[in-house]
């Protein structure tokens, strides 16, 4: 698992706490802030809104309008774990987890961990609406009661996601006659 530290005065630290920084108007986010507190925690675990005069307070060296755009955890020492390596290291936090985060922390798993992050990034711009910190859109209209969402969605290389049915692949086809055929 990597962090990033400051100027290496973290690396080899001990963790005793995390900061986990979570975009509060997000209802993906909040609804795993909530699974989270819930959890037995080996590490103890503090959400604190991302881009919130709190986070800026406590940690003014980070770039808080990324936190707004990829999950971002602080270690007590200073490190500062980003997308994959966020969600490794708050399973690690979590007793019920920490074997899976181990898992995840080998380059195998990592590439699962990377897959995760964005999933939970292709939703959230696909239920969010409104404008990103940094510029830009995210998709649609985000639900007026606060609820998970999860509408459907399709990727270009044949994967789709369904609320009702799971991930399914379709391979793109040949119909339109955009491929190119053996003779």
């Amino acid at each position: 698992m990597t962090a990033d530290t400051t100027g290496g005065r973290t690396a080899g630290a001990a963790v005793r706490s995390l900061t986990v920084l979570y975009d509060a108007q997000c209802s993906l986010c909040t609804f795993l802030r909530d699974w989270l507190v819930r959890q037995p925690q080996l590490v103890p675990l503090e959400m604190v809104p991302a881009g919130s005069d709190e986070a800026r307070r406590r940690f003014p060296g980070l770039d808080h309008a990324a936190t707004l755009d990829e999950i971002t955890v602080v270690g007590d020492a200073g490190q500062v774990y980003r997308g994959g390596a966020a969600w490794i290291v708050t399973l690690w936090a979590l007793r019920e987890h920490r074997g899976l985060a181990h898992r995840l922390s080998t380059p195998a798993g990592a590439r699962v961990a990377k897959g995760a992050v964005l999933a939970a990034a292709k939703w959230r711009g696909s239920t969010w609406g409104g404008t990103k910190q940094g510029g830009g859109t995210w998709g649609g209209p985000k639900p007026a009661d606060g609820t998970w969402g999860g509408r459907a969605y399709g990727r270009g290389d044949g994967w789709s996601y369904d609320p009702s049915w799971g991930w399914t692949y379709n391979p793109p086809g040949c119909a339109d006659g955009s491929c190119a055929t053996s003779q």
